[in-house]
């Protein structure tokens, strides 16, 4: 057993000094196994990466430099593997890269929601002491209100103007109104049916983020109602 593993070692010294003998003997070897070791450190940084774009990115680098070694050394096997692999992985970097802006821009424009969805709304004007839904109605359409006044009839809490409400019924499973909208002096509101909503929504990342934030805060709201229901005057959620 000594004299074998004695022969491993004696078998590996020989490589490496076969291996260091071909990267000296001119820049040329040098630079093809610089650019070899190059690319395991970036793959190796790429097992590391805890999101999508850097792991793809460091993978189209790593590419990159796996085919400058395969044409340096030259390796035909290594070529061949690097050029089949380093378009794919480009486009999934562009792809994912597009993404994240994509998302990120609609994160920034989530407040202006409201503002570019207006195109798509119809008018309505409602009387002072005019129901725009009641509680138990079906919920069809989504609201915004534009001009005038108008509250949660059931506890006389007033809506801001310029804010969408109503998403909460148009999502939930029975599609249930739990409150009443009515308006406190003539008014202006505008509605869109449920059903472009439900388009928009998988259409637009902005108008998606939006109804996601509104949603989260209505949530949010009746959690700390249900945690103080002896504080008077909590906010009740515009279903």
């Amino acid at each position: 057993m000594e004299q074998q593993l004695a022969q491993l070692l004696t078998q590996v010294g020989v490589s490496w000094d076969t291996l260091l003998t071909r990267v000296q003997s001119s820049p040329q070897q040098m630079l093809a196994h610089g650019a070899i070791g190059l690319a395991f450190l970036l793959t190796l940084a790429g097992a590391y990466a805890r999101t999508m774009m850097p792991l793809r990115w460091l993978a189209a680098a790593s590419g990159v430099a796996a085919l400058a070694y395969a044409l340096l050394a030259p390796a035909p096997i290594t070529l061949l593997t690097a050029g089949l692999l380093l378009p794919l992985n480009l486009w999934r970097a562009v792809e994912v890269t597009r993404l994240t802006h994509r998302v990120r821009r609609a994160g920034v424009q989530a407040d202006m929601a409201g503002v570019w969805l207006k195109p798509y709304m119809k008018s309505r004007r409602l009387k002072a002491g005019q129901l725009l839904f009641a509680k138990g109605d079906f919920a069809d359409h989504l609201y915004m209100l534009v001009h005038g006044e108008a509250e949660l009839a059931e506890i006389g809490r007033p809506l801001e103007a310029g804010r969408i409400f109503g998403e909460i019924a148009l999502f939930s499973p029975d599609q249930t109104r739990t409150q009443s909208v009515r308006a406190v002096s003539d008014c202006t509101v505008l509605e869109i049916a449920g059903s472009t909503v439900k388009e928009l929504f998988y259409q637009s990342p902005a108008f998606g983020f939006h109804l996601m934030e509104l949603l989260a805060m209505r949530l949010g709201a009746d959690v700390q109602r249900a945690e103080r229901r002896a504080v008077p005057g909590e906010p009740v959620a515009a279903g």
